[in-house]
């Protein structure tokens, strides 16, 4: 029982340092021109860059679709990262 239990405290000990690891890593997207995402790797957005020359009346309905799409990928890239820097750090575990 006692080896069970040390080994939880065990893996929460690396998930929580998966946690600040994954706090600590950024990635960047541009998925299109002229739109920049800049997302953690706990999914947690730094920022969204939108050039100038996007931002007017004309420019909306293309915009929206440009900036959901960067989302997007922003997201899909950090759980991309995530699943790796788990996989990494516990392969024993199935599902990773």
């Amino acid at each position: 029982m006692f080896d069970k239990m040390k080994q939880l405290m065990e893996l929460k000990k690396q998930a929580d340092q998966i946690k600040r690891e994954l706090d600590a890593i950024t990635t960047e997207v541009s998925e299109v021109p002229g739109v920049k995402v800049v997302v953690t790797g706990s999914q947690s957005f730094r920022s969204i860059e939108i050039d100038g020359e996007l931002l007017n009346v004309d420019n909306k309905r293309r915009l929206e679709g440009d900036l959901l799409r960067s989302v997007n990928a922003a997201i899909k890239k950090s759980q991309q990262l995530a699943a790796q820097k788990m996989k990494d750090v516990m392969p024993g575990l199935p599902g990773f």
